[in-house]
């Protein structure tokens, strides 16, 4: 069975050209154990039968390759805003071990669960913050200090972009993973982007 799942781990991952190597797919399957044994006792992803887990959060985690595409060739910077159960934030430093990375999430419990991911799957330059995003984004060792920020967070754009784009540096971007009716939330979202100082790139499909 476990060789059966980092098998379809592999593949499901070289579908979007991203070849994994055995510590990474058994990080992979670790983190499924874990989020799938915790998920019993707290609230963490309504997705758990282990074919979907694997695509629509760890595969969809990596579209921001389609956004960012030199993420491999740079020690990025990164935010992921309202993380939860690490998503997209711990597929990507899996994948790019050299990223630094800081999860940020306002339940203090699905903080220490995230923490809990890291040590076991022994996880460098990453750390998992309790906080608000409108706070910690005022305060100066947060503020502008990150070459981009993700977030797969449900709230909509214009709201997201407040919380998200103070955190990115001057030159850097903010890349929130969106499903559907995205086009309402552009038009939504331009005014108060403008006014942060940022401007819409572009959309990606995946």
């Amino acid at each position: 069975m476990e060789k059966e799942r980092q098998n379809y781990i592999r593949k499901a991952f070289e579908e979007i050209q991203i070849f994994l190597n055995e510590e990474q797919i058994q990080q992979f399957a670790r983190y499924y154990e874990i989020l799938i044994q915790k998920n019993e006792v707290m609230n963490l992803t309504a997705i758990t039968e282990f074919e979907d887990v694997v695509r629509k959060h760890f595969v969809d985690s990596l579209s921001l390759i389609k956004a960012v595409s030199d993420i491999a060739d740079r020690d990025y910077t990164l935010i992921d805003v309202g993380t939860g159960a690490g998503f997209p934030g711990i597929p990507l430093k899996i994948v790019y071990p050299e990223l630094k990375l800081v999860l940020l999430d306002s339940l203090n419990k699905r903080v220490k669960f995230l923490q809990e991911v890291i040590e076991k799957l022994d996880l460098k330059k990453i750390d998992a913050v309790h906080g608000r995003a409108e706070e910690l984004a005022r305060k100066a060792e947060y503020r502008e200090q990150f070459d981009c920020c993700v977030s797969r967070a449900v709230a909509n754009l214009a709201s997201l972009s407040e919380y998200c784009l103070p955190f990115v540096k001057p030159g850097g971007c903010f890349v929130p993973y969106k499903s559907e009716k995205i086009q309402e939330e552009i038009k939504g979202a331009e005014k108060a982007v403008h006014i942060l100082g940022g401007k819409m790139e572009e959309q990606k499909e995946f």
